[in-house]
């Protein structure tokens, strides 16, 4: 079998201890440590706190989830998408990583598909192909394909579709100092 990023939903609070756990355990994880200001009464001081609240991720096989999930009491639950436990690539895991090296003081929100987005279709009989959202239904789009000019509508998972920023590579945006990250979830 093969590794993979997961995600593990913590109790609140308990991601730098979970984290921590595993690692004492020699399980691979990452949990993403954000530096921010904080501000008390006599003095402002630079910490470190979760950049995503109540996850850790874990590098492991399927299989050894159900092992890791019994580790603690502090682990909820592995997050799951469409019925099987969310997969986190690899590329983007290193994105984070970097990011987090390079700035201080990360926000981050949610980046929700939008009508007439461009996007290309990342897993499926359609993988590499791009088209246009025509419409939105709960975790499916309906991608509007162009091809031999006419318009093939395919039905298909957000967790499959990448959003397509013309005019911007995530090396220009490093090289730029432009202080966003995306992560389509």
């Amino acid at each position: 079998m093969k590794n993979n990023w997961y995600v593990l939903y913590t109790k609140s609070r308990c991601e730098k201890k979970v984290a921590d756990l595993l690692t004492k355990r020699g399980i691979d994880n990452y949990c993403p440590l954000n530096r921010v200001y904080r501000q008390w009464s006599d003095r402002k001081k630079m910490i470190t706190a979760p950049l995503f609240t109540s996850y850790v991720f874990v590098h492991a096989t399927e299989e050894e989830l159900i092992t890791i999930k019994k580790t603690t009491s502090k682990i909820v639950n592995v997050v799951y998408w469409l019925g099987k436990p969310a997969i986190v690539r690899n590329d983007e895991i290193e994105q984070i990583r970097y990011f987090l090296n390079e700035y201080s003081n990360v926000k981050i929100e949610k980046q929700p598909v939008k009508m007439n987005e461009n996007v290309r279709i990342i897993k499926g009989p359609f993988r590499n192909l791009e088209g246009k959202v025509a419409e939105i239904r709960n975790n499916t789009l309906v991608l509007s394909l162009p091809s031999l000019g006419y318009r093939l509508m395919a039905e298909v998972s957000t967790s499959n579709i990448e959003i397509l920023h013309y005019g911007y590579t995530q090396e220009v945006e490093y090289a730029s100092r432009k202080k966003t990250l995306s992560i389509l979830n």
